[in-house]
């Protein structure tokens, strides 16, 4: 995955710098997974409409290299702590929703939200053993159930 990381962080930098925008990417060595940040003048376009444009090249990204990984592997784009904050609220909102549901009884809907995120809300909750979860709808508006167990 070593190789495939440093082609993926040199694309992304060349992608950028043809395009014109001064963003930069940067390898993160710190974890066992391949990760690029994203930092520079123009990274907060990564992060517009909650992080869309940071999804399609994470996407494209990954189906480039998709050949090249193991099962299972992917590349993680990040730019400035986006998707760390981001986890982190996700990870807020589903203990938040978790009591809610356990005080009302009432199953819980959260917003429409791609699948790493719902991903991130699943495994969250997937100790409480009082809870069932479930990811309803299609495309764009598939979105997370959270109820009760029978």
């Amino acid at each position: 995955m070593n190789q495939v990381c440093q082609e993926a962080y040199e694309l992304c930098n060349r992608f950028f710098q043809s395009a014109g925008f001064e963003i930069e990417a940067h390898l993160n060595n710190e974890s066992e997974n391949c990760t690029i940040n994203f930092d520079g003048e123009d990274a907060s376009l990564l992060r517009n409409e909650g992080g869309e444009m940071l999804d399609a090249v994470e996407h494209l990204i990954n189906k480039v290299y998709a050949q090249q990984m193991e099962r299972g592997e992917r590349i993680v784009c990040d730019v400035q702590g986006f998707r760390q904050t981001r986890e982190t609220e996700l990870r807020f909102m589903a203990q938040h929703a978790a009591e809610h549901i356990r005080e009302t009884r009432i199953p819980f809907k959260f917003a429409p939200m791609n699948a790493n995120e719902r991903r991130i809300l699943h495994l969250t909750l997937a100790e409480a053993t009082d809870l069932v979860t479930e990811s309803v709808g299609e495309g764009s508006n598939r979105h997370l159930v959270v109820r009760l167990k029978d």
